[in-house]
């Protein structure tokens, strides 16, 4: 039964799959504060360190516990947290502005949730103003929260785009995000070339004229110097 278990969970980390669109969390997730789960993390990460037989009592590395552990509770997975989510100010379009607006070439820094690697990359969004628009800093800031926690590419460009749903109050969103993922490039098949592309649309975008506009606004090359 375990040898079974087991080959489950090899397929489906090796498969880079999700099996949720939300981020799955359990119910006492938020249980400890952050200064207790830094603790706790500090040791178990002095543990692997001390297994694969590294010195701990050197100076190079001694600190490296708590530097991890805080790195992952403030930084790399600070989007677990509800309490860290940027507040996205809407604005009515009192301008009337009725077309496309694209935000491209957000930067993407995430951790694949298979093997705690690095996803860096680009995001591209837009949307259809409905009655409503948002400060344009507030889409790179949503990008990033979603992006600090461990993730799968497939998942973060879904929850980017019903968050903005929800925020502006419309169904007419997309992103698309090309990014690379470390585990690909650094471990198994070592292939440093490749990058995934995801996209999810919604609304007016899933209508193949607007979602070819779309394509070809983040298809201009952009170089302000």
């Amino acid at each position: 039964m375990n040898l079974k278990n087991n080959n489950i969970d090899d397929e489906l980390g090796n498969s880079h799959i999700a099996t949720t669109a939300n981020t799955p969390l359990r119910k006492d997730a938020f249980k400890l504060s952050d200064e207790n789960k830094i603790k706790e993390i500090e040791k178990n990460i002095a543990n692997i360190l001390h297994t694969l037989g590294m010195d701990l009592t050197d100076d190079s590395i001694k600190g490296t516990p708590k530097r991890v552990a805080k790195a992952y509770v403030k930084e790399l997975f600070r989007g677990l947290n509800p309490k860290n989510k940027p507040a996205a100010s809407t604005f009515n379009n009192n301008y009337k502005y009725e077309e496309m607006l694209v935000e491209k070439n957000i930067t993407v820094y995430s951790t694949c949730e298979h093997h705690l690697l690095p996803i860096v990359g680009k995001a591209h969004i837009a949307y259809l103003s409905n009655d409503k628009v948002i400060g344009l800093s507030k889409m790179n800031r949503i990008v990033d929260y979603y992006a600090k926690r461990p993730q799968v590419q497939e998942r973060l460009t879904m929850q980017v785009v019903e968050e903005l749903k929800n925020v502006l109050g419309t169904e007419d969103v997309a992103c698309v995000i090309d990014a690379k993922h470390l585990c690909v490039n650094s471990r198994g098949i070592k292939d440093i070339s490749s990058s995934t592309i995801t996209a999810a649309y919604g609304g007016k975008f899933k209508q193949e004229s607007i979602k070819q506009e779309f394509l070809k606004y983040i298809q201009i090359e952009t170089n302000f110097q």
